[in-house]
């Protein structure tokens, strides 16, 4: 239980705080040169879902919540909403 209380704290520093942005992964899809449009389809890809050419992803402002991010991704195939919280599969609705 120690080493893991010692390990969060190390993880904390490393990150440089809590992914709390107003979009917390945002700062990671920078430094990867990816766009949250391509990290979200590779995300429900790798659930099995088809996704493809995704063309745009609008955070859902209304729906999302901290530590719960709410995303409409559009791809070429369908449209999904897709409901993240930390260490989770994300939950993913078709909408078209």
């Amino acid at each position: 239980m120690r080493e893991f209380k010692y390990l969060s704290i190390a993880t904390f520093l490393l990150v440089g705080g809590p992914l709390s942005d107003s979009v917390p992964f945002r700062s990671i899809a920078k430094a990867a040169d990816e766009t949250p449009k391509d990290m979200l389809a590779a995300q429900i890809r790798s659930q099995g879902i088809v996704c493809n050419k995704p063309q745009r992803a609008n955070r859902d402002t209304a729906r999302s919540k901290p530590d719960h991010e709410v995303w409409v991704l559009t791809c070429d195939n369908a449209t999904y909403r897709i409901s993240r919280y930390p260490d989770m599969a994300a939950k993913v609705e078709q909408l078209r």
